[in-house]
């Protein structure tokens, strides 16, 4: 297989949702994120620098924002590009997708405490005052979705939207035109952002209702900025508070039995934690 197609194979998006996003153009004002590796780095210093090196060889643009030990032997764990992997100590070999343990019966790449940080740090740089935030008047679970105005599931999770809140769930939206930076559809969503009356503007554009044409201060970019950086490729894209990724769109019932699981694996950690 060329070089080029590992590279897209392998550092990606990977799709976990319903509506996929239009390819981006990257960036052209944005350096490399470090200089492409050379046998002798690979084969120096600490694991940690042999698994940059690794992912800079591979493709030098992508940024590595986080590298620690995997769960698995022999392994380091690394987020780039919002996407996770694993690199052998010596960086030679490279693993992404599903790691299973079946001792324990859990994908330990799914799972990884490492990605769901990185992206709960990453959803809370974002105002709350900036997000559309549908709320029952007591909040069990909060889950923040990425979503878009065109998609057809986006859509068909927001007329679910009452019912998630009758069973407790509490519902931010963040802006993710699909379609990218510049399009009509980010252009709606600027507007949609801009109306006294976002909640509304959010549902009649869902609806399929014409957007009135607005324009103002708004996070909608940024909000895109982040969905990006935490590896969203495309919508509904719903994360827990904890920043695990629960799924594209969800029936509300299965949302809040994945919730619920979620909550029943915490708190034994917690007991743990709290335990002198």
């Amino acid at each position: 297989m060329p070089r080029r197609l590992i590279t897209a194979a392998l550092l990606g998006a990977l799709s976990l949702t319903a509506c996929a996003q239009a390819p981006q153009a990257p960036a052209a004002d944005k350096p490399a994120a470090a200089k492409p590796a050379t046998a002798s780095t690979a084969a120096s210093g600490s694991a940690e620098d042999r698994a940059r090196a690794a992912i800079a060889k591979l493709n030098p643009r992508a940024k590595v924002e986080y590298v620690g030990a995997a769960p698995l032997p022999g392994f380091r764990e690394v987020i780039a590009g919002g996407q996770l992997l694993y690199v052998s100590d010596d960086g030679r070999y490279l693993m992404q997708g599903a790691v299973l343990d079946l001792e324990a019966q859990e994908d330990l790449m799914q799972n990884s405490p490492a990605l769901a940080e990185h992206r709960r740090k990453l959803i809370a740089t974002i105002p709350h005052a900036e997000r559309i935030v549908f709320a029952p008047p007591n909040v069990k679970y909060t889950v923040t979705v990425f979503t878009d105005i065109e998609c057809g599931y986006c859509r068909k999770l927001h007329g679910e939207v009452g019912e998630l809140n009758r069973l407790g769930i509490a519902v931010e939206y963040l802006a993710f035109p699909r379609m990218g930076l510049g399009s009509q559809d980010h252009k709606d969503m600027i507007s949609v952002w801009c109306s006294p009356d976002r909640k509304r503007a959010l549902t009649d554009a869902k609806a399929g209702k014409p957007v009135a044409p607005r324009d103002c201060k708004n996070p909608v970019t940024m909000e895109f900025d982040v969905g990006q950086r935490i590896g969203v490729s495309g919508t509904p894209a719903i994360y827990s508070a904890e920043g695990v990724q629960l799924g594209g769109y969800l029936p509300p019932a299965a949302l809040r039995a994945k919730l619920d699981e979620l909550a029943a694996k915490k708190a034994p950690a917690a007991a743990a934690g709290a335990a002198p």
